[in-house]
């Protein structure tokens, strides 16, 4: 999804969001924040590791105060002679993941997928989700040899969101969650799971700190707490 298309889904969203007691400055620093992030690549002369991601835009790094400080330049810091070759977009859903997936070259080591908020957010239908997620992990296999899915924790904990649209988009991740789950154990992918419960969610423990100034995404220290997640569950393993 362009930029273009992800403010228009902002906007197209943005009468729900206002009365359900989403405070209307958010959303402008959300759009602000995604049009001035821009994807982390690494493009060594001979690399070790190859490695693919794809996904929305906390692939991209919307929230980090640089490249160098998303999540994907958190790999590449402490992965110097790794390629990484990045093709998220923000306001991706699993639908769009499959068209980047598409434009894809094969031969990857680690196809690292970073999407599934989008899909909460913006209500996509668990039939159309279920599919979505199947098809994207199916792809990803023909393009490198090992996949990791890491989708957001519990979009409901974000200080974007007020009741009671924080109980709906907590509903709705713990079933991205379970679905996203289901597809990782029957494919073989790897299930890195940010999802914790409120009184154990630091991104709800220490809001001011792990947040983006847009209440919705990372910040620099919240990506730090992503990637060390997504090591502690193996997500980077051979």
């Amino acid at each position: 999804m362009t930029l273009p298309q992800h403010a228009l889904a902002l906007a197209l969203g943005a009468s729900t969001l206002l009365l359900a007691g989403c405070a209307p400055w958010r959303l402008h620093t959300s759009a602000a924040l995604a049009q001035a992030a821009t994807p982390f690549q690494a493009r060594p002369a001979q690399p070790e590791r190859r490695v693919l991601v794809v996904g929305d835009s906390t692939a991209v790094g919307t929230g980090a105060s640089a490249p160098q400080t998303s999540l994907a330049g958190l790999i590449g810091h402490d992965h110097p002679r790794w390629r990484i070759d990045n093709l998220a977009a923000n306001g991706a859903r699993f639908a769009d993941v499959v068209a980047q997936l598409h434009t894809a070259d094969a031969g990857h080591d680690l196809v690292l997928i970073l999407a599934g908020g989008n899909d909460v957010i913006r209500l996509t239908g668990e039939q159309a989700l279920q599919a979505d997620v199947e098809q994207a992990v199916a792809l990803a296999r023909h393009k490198g040899r090992q996949v990791v899915l890491m989708p957001a924790g519990n979009v409901g904990h974000a200080p974007f969101f007020s009741p009671p649209l924080t109980w709906w988009m907590g509903a709705r991740s713990e079933q991205l969650h379970r679905i996203i789950g289901r597809v990782a154990a029957r494919t073989g992918a790897v299930y890195v799971s940010l999802l914790r419960p409120r009184d154990d969610d630091p991104f709800v423990q220490r809001a001011a700190e792990l947040n983006a100034a847009d209440g919705l995404h990372p910040s620099d220290a919240g990506y730090q707490v992503w990637y060390a997640t997504l090591r502690q569950q193996g997500g980077l393993a051979p």
